[in-house]
């Protein structure tokens, strides 16, 4: 019978789901340890390379589902779980079920580049995007987001977010990264990336820098297909590279490599970066010395399997230097696959086991050799904390671009008779509920993004009437694009009032490209998003409560470019 290791389950109520060790977390995991090699030992050969991969985990598809999800925690003995939608109490009674059928502590993922809103946007805080952080000012706001952030995912048993984006987004038409960039400017994506790492990783969670060697400059979500850079070797170490060069320097505990064709770093037609040892191996890990833990992204993507079918890719992500799989489309047959290829002598098994203890360290770092399970007492409530509230409507504050001033705000006045409207919504928004607070002699309207030509002429027929218009752009699908979903009519009502109005944005700032004349506007704040902390935000400089800091973090045309905010 098989030694089975056994792990002392404590059930206390703390922010701090474990207690990670206090040196810095490279050399610790490049290191020796007493209790690595104990675990190493008891494990076969099979559940050692069970570390290198982790699965897909929801808590909204239902019991049938998490029970199908757990059998292969269970049977496959993985390294980890990756968390998707669901929310917290479920995911916590999960994550409790699955570390318990674990033979090894888990490591528990996410994605969590807002927070845990970017999972759980219904029932947890969620920050603003990166593109949004990108125009803030003051870096220590993004530091204390991710320590905040870290005592989320710690409260919930999560020990990895796989965040920052530090892809630089220099393509408004990037169909993947986008919003979710700080944005083009390869100094201020670093500089933010570092504070909101350093917030999570001073909070003792593990983070993964995405996406090496960097997704910013693409016109293919590798979601669905393969994307090819055709740029040259000196042009990405210089651009894209940057960011991750830096950030090594400063101890990242991990990266995400991407899929994507890169012939000037592999010339091998068709083979995706995750898959190339020239980029793993030699260029992240030899170059640029890196030494934290290598994820592959997802390997179930288009991008990687399209060329690479039935476990070959597995096979050759672990060839080429990376050392957690997430997501394999089948991870029984992906470790049966790279058992026979360390036989057939296509891995090294000395590098393999390098590989593993790393894995294994990496646990033990994060204090899992004394599992605690997830106390869901109150667990909504200490989510919700009153200080990261707070603190998620500073950042709002401090984001807020002000483009264009002609007409000075200043010059707003509460007794005319005021209408605000908000464009695309079906609802009055809070932007005019706080307006409203103030604005006594305001009437609100609202243009659904599908409103009907007969419908706008009523509205410019009422609007004769007022003395002061402002305007609000709304954009509230869960992905804001590059270009708004309003139909013609709505736009040419925009272009037909911007003259005569304060024009507010919340919406992806490469938006603006598309509104013909938004240039003309008598003043142009830009609050990003579609969020209520930013609409309050705004609102709050309309007011003159507070002074729009923002700098713009992207180029959107020949009139906003990367750096204006007056």
């Amino acid at each position: 019978m098989k030694y089975k290791i056994s792990f002392i389950l404590f059930l206390v109520f703390s922010l701090s789901a474990n207690a990670q060790k206090s040196e810095d977390f490279i050399p610790f995991i490049n290191s020796q340890h007493e209790w690595v090699d104990s675990v190493y030992k008891k494990l076969s050969k099979r559940e050692r390379i069970a570390q290198l991969f982790m699965v897909r985990a929801h808590s909204n598809l239902g019991q049938k589902y998490i029970d199908s999800v757990g059998k292969v925690v269970r049977k496959e003995k993985l390294g980890g779980i990756v968390l998707f939608q669901g929310g917290p109490i479920r995911h916590s009674i999960l994550i409790n079920e699955y570390q318990k059928y674990s033979k090894v502590p888990l490591l528990v993922a996410l994605d969590g580049e807002w927070g845990l809103g970017m999972r759980m946007p219904d029932s947890t805080i969620s920050y603003p995007f990166q593109m949004t952080l990108g125009a803030i000012q003051n870096e220590n706001l993004i530091y204390q987001m991710g320590q905040e952030i870290a005592k989320d995912f710690k409260r919930l048993g999560l020990n990895i977010n796989f965040a920052p984006v530090i892809d630089i987004n220099n393509n408004p038409s990037n169909p993947v990264i986008n919003f979710r960039s700080f944005g083009e400017n390869k100094e201020n994506v670093t500089s933010k990336a570092k504070a909101y790492m350093k917030g999570m990783m001073d909070q003792g969670i593990l983070i993964s820098l995405k996406h090496f060697p960097g997704h910013g400059d693409t016109d293919v979500d590798s979601h669905h297909d393969l994307p090819r850079l055709d740029f040259s070797a000196e042009r990405l170490h210089e651009l894209e590279i940057h960011p991750f060069k830096e950030l090594i320097k400063e101890g990242a505990s991990g990266i995400m490599v991407a899929h994507m064709s890169i012939p000037s770093l592999d010339s091998t037609t068709n083979l995706p970066s995750s898959l190339s040892r020239s980029i793993v191996t030699d260029i992240l890990k030899g170059e640029l010395g890196f030494k934290g833990l290598t994820f592959t992204d997802a390997m179930d993507m288009n991008g990687v399997v399209k060329y690479f079918q039935d476990g070959e890719a597995d096979v050759r992500a672990i060839i080429a230097g990376n050392d957690v799989l997430e997501l394999s489309q089948n991870s029984k047959r992906a470790i049966k696959m790279v058992r026979k290829a360390i036989r057939g002598k296509r891995l090294d098994k000395h590098d393999i086991e390098t590989r593993i203890k790393k894995v294994l360290a990496a646990k033990y770092w994060l204090g899992l050799e004394n599992l605690q399970t997830v106390d869901t007492l109150n667990l909504y409530q200490d989510l919700h904390r009153k200080s990261a509230e707070l603190l998620n409507q500073t950042l709002a504050d401090n984001a807020i671009t002000l483009l264009i001033n002609d007409q000075p705000i200043k010059a707003l006045n509460p007794l005319y008779r005021t209408a605000i409207i908000s464009i695309g919504t079906t609802e009055i928004s809070p932007f005019q509920n706080e307006m409203n607070k103030k604005y006594s002699n305001s009437v609100n309207f609202i243009l659904p993004s599908t409103a009907s030509h007969e419908d706008i002429s009523k509205l410019l027929e009422e609007l004769s009437n007022f003395e002061q218009l402002i305007v609000a752009l709304h954009d509230s699908r869960p992905r804001p694009a590059s270009v708004l979903n309003y139909n013609e009519s709505v736009q040419n009502f925009i272009s037909t009032i911007t003259k005569e109005s304060i024009i507010c944005s919340f919406a992806n700032p490469y938006a603006l490209a598309n509104l013909n004349g938004i240039e003309n506007a008598k003043a142009l704040l830009l609050g990003y998003q579609n969020d209520s902390t930013l609409q309050k935000a705004v609102a709050k400089v309309l007011l003159n409560e507070i002074q729009a800091k923002g700098k713009l973090p992207v180029t959107i045309n020949s009139f906003f470019q990367y750096g204006d905010g007056l």
